[in-house]
């Protein structure tokens, strides 16, 4: 739900701010086609908001001072780097990277939370950074597929009692989910960026097919028992999904 907006100046240009309240369980900064917006949980303490709002402002002048074309704001790809935290779904990672002669490209996740990138030589900077978004896509699936796994499994046993063979995160551009006839369902880990009922409607659309492979007014039926305000989430997926990538 928008709480309110308000602009944050930079170098003399306004730049029009919202804030959100959400049920989610982490707190997102981003940059959008019209904007920046802060994504807070509703849940949260009204003094920790404040002082989340306040990092967002100085989050938001950081990075468009590392920008050399104010323009360039409204891009939908994240820039990495050596030492950044940052937070996917549940969790939130350090990353270490390190240039390499070798002429492969390695990554390692080291419980807790510590992503090990070892790079080898790549034509340019943005080459570079397409390699750490698919390494991160693929190291932080396999970190957080159990708890995927398991709310997939609760969904499962609440509405549908389908056999469920296999639970995949692998990242997906054109659509959010997929299930095939043999049970097999794949989600993509661009759902990780969403409010957990977001990803909630994903895994029940995809178990819906379970019963109806198709989008027919039954499928639909059983989604909309199983999650009444679907609409609400394919909206938000529809207003919010380009924000949700690596």
């Amino acid at each position: 739900m928008l709480r309110f907006k308000f602009h944050i100046e930079f170098e003399g240009k306004k730049i029009p701010a919202k804030v959100y309240e959400e049920a989610r369980a982490n707190v997102r900064f981003g940059f959008g086609k019209t904007g920046v917006h802060l994504r807070l949980p509703h849940h949260m303490p009204r003094k920790e908001k404040e002082r989340y709002l306040e990092k967002f402002k100085s989050w938001v002048c950081q990075k468009l001072s590392e920008r050399s074309e104010l323009h360039r704001m409204y891009e939908r790809k994240k820039t990495y780097r050596n030492g950044q935290e940052f937070v996917v779904g549940r969790k939130s990672y350090r990353l270490h990277i390190e240039i390499s002669a070798h002429s492969t490209h390695k990554g390692l996740l080291q419980p807790p939370n510590d992503i090990f990138l070892r790079l080898g030589p790549t034509p340019d900077e943005d080459n570079r950074q397409e390699i750490i978004r698919k390494l991160l896509s693929r190291l932080v699936a396999q970190d957080q597929l159990p708890w995927v796994w398991e709310r997939v499994r609760e969904l499962n046993a609440r509405h549908f009692r389908r056999p469920v063979r296999a639970v995949k995160l692998k990242y997906l551009n054109s659509r959010w989910g997929s299930c095939s006839g043999k049970g097999n369902i794949n989600l993509s880990t661009r759902l990780l960026f969403a409010p957990e009922d977001v990803l909630d409607y994903v895994i029940i659309h995809e178990l819906a097919h379970l019963i109806e492979m198709n989008h027919s007014p039954r499928f639909w039926k059983l989604v909309e028992q199983a999650m009444p305000d679907y609409r609400d989430k394919e909206r938000w997926l529809k207003e919010n999904g380009d924000e949700c990538d690596w």
